[in-house]
């Protein structure tokens, strides 16, 4: 990746997302990408995550969270640039 740029992205995953295994797929995807970060489920329905990394990674996971796993329907993602730090690892969090 020869000093690739990392970037932090903050996404708010929309549909049927809830009760679907979003958040566990969302982690086992994540590390597969070495993408530090977290996803947690919303009082509203919606599941946030962060995900810091080389850029292309980053990318690569959004696009991957437009699919999600089988049994989600991604109605839509709101996405925006994150500046908090991003702790090393990727964990679920609790519902917010």
């Amino acid at each position: 990746m020869g000093g690739e740029s990392s970037i932090s992205a903050r996404v708010r995953i929309y549909g049927r997302v809830q009760g679907v295994w979003y958040r566990g797929w969302t982690v086992d995807q994540a590390r597969t990408l070495g993408l530090d970060g977290w996803v947690r489920n919303r009082s509203d329905g919606s599941v946030e995550a962060v995900f810091h990394g080389p850029e292309a990674a980053v990318r690569n996971m959004i696009a991957r969270c437009r699919q999600g796993p089988p049994a989600a329907r991604v109605e839509r993602i709101e996405e925006m640039r994150e500046v908090e730090a991003v702790p090393a690892g990727f964990v679920q969090k609790p519902t917010a």
